[in-house]
């Protein structure tokens, strides 16, 4: 890559829609040759929520009550995309800085924000494509019912993985190799895939447990796929939800340009 700025010349704080535009493209070219992670992303998902489905397919449940898989499938929509995407891009990032290609990067007139932005477009990009085939999968293969609008389903699965991008890529910034990047998923993944409504009603978790529940991203795009789920119109507050999930990851990305290191030590 060509240097077009002295390394000791401080990249502009200002947003740059062209660099982060160009960042987004050379993420994309890069992961054109990489045929694994792209399965993994794009079929994993789809692949997992089969496996739930083939376990409580033959499940009973009594007369109105919607199948297990149908309660729980829908919310691994969203659960499965925001963990795949983290381990994902948490890894890619730091192959970015133990490569050397950041801190050459940096030399450049791309800001760390335009750096991340453009990660978090590339990857928002793969996040339509595998919430389109996951959702097309488990409406026609797995006969997932849905009350409300599949392009709901669709947007709300779509921004909690760029939840995942851009918390991987905060917690990328933290770690020094491959194997302490993935040390981080139980510390940010598992709390809240345990205390987003899943496992148990929210309302019937002990009050102090609620309370860390209701400031985990995850509870929100948990909350606003289950509304959708159960109504044919979306509501004011599924909107509030996915707004939270969304500022969240705006939020996570600008704490990440904050913290990002050109190289590991």
């Amino acid at each position: 890559m060509t240097t077009l700025a002295r390394a000791d010349v401080v990249a502009p704080s200002i947003f740059s829609p062209r660099l982060s535009g160009a960042t987004a493209a050379r993420v994309l070219r890069q992961l054109r040759h990489d045929h694994r992670t792209i399965a993994m992303m794009l079929l994993l998902p789809s692949l997992l929520l089969g496996l739930l489905y083939l376990i409580w397919k033959d499940v009973p449940t009594p007369p109105g009550v919607p199948s297990i898989f149908d309660q729980v499938g829908l919310t691994m929509i969203a659960i499965l995309p925001f963990v795949v995407m983290f381990l994902v891009t948490s890894i890619a990032m730091l192959r970015e800085r133990t490569s050397g290609t950041l801190e050459r990067l940096l030399t450049t007139p791309l800001a760390r924000f335009d750096l991340l932005l453009g990660y978090g477009l590339a990857f928002g990009l793969m996040a339509l494509l595998q919430a389109g085939i996951t959702v097309t999968v488990a409406t026609t293969l797995y006969d997932l019912d849905v009350a409300g609008s599949l392009w709901l389903v669709v947007l709300i699965a779509v921004v909690d993985a760029v939840l995942g991008v851009a918390l991987g890529l905060l917690a990328s910034a933290f770690a020094r190799t491959e194997f302490q990047a993935v040390q981080f998923m139980p510390v940010i993944v598992l709390p809240q895939f345990f205390l987003c409504g899943l496992l148990i009603a929210r309302d019937q978790m002990a009050d102090w447990l609620r309370w860390i529940s209701d400031v985990l991203p995850l509870t929100y795009a948990v909350e606003a796929l289950q509304e959708v789920g159960r109504s044919t119109s979306p509501t004011g507050t599924m909107w509030r939800d996915v707004a939270v999930v969304a500022g969240v990851a705006l939020l996570a990305l600008a704490l990440g340009a904050m913290t990002l290191r050109r190289r590991t030590n």
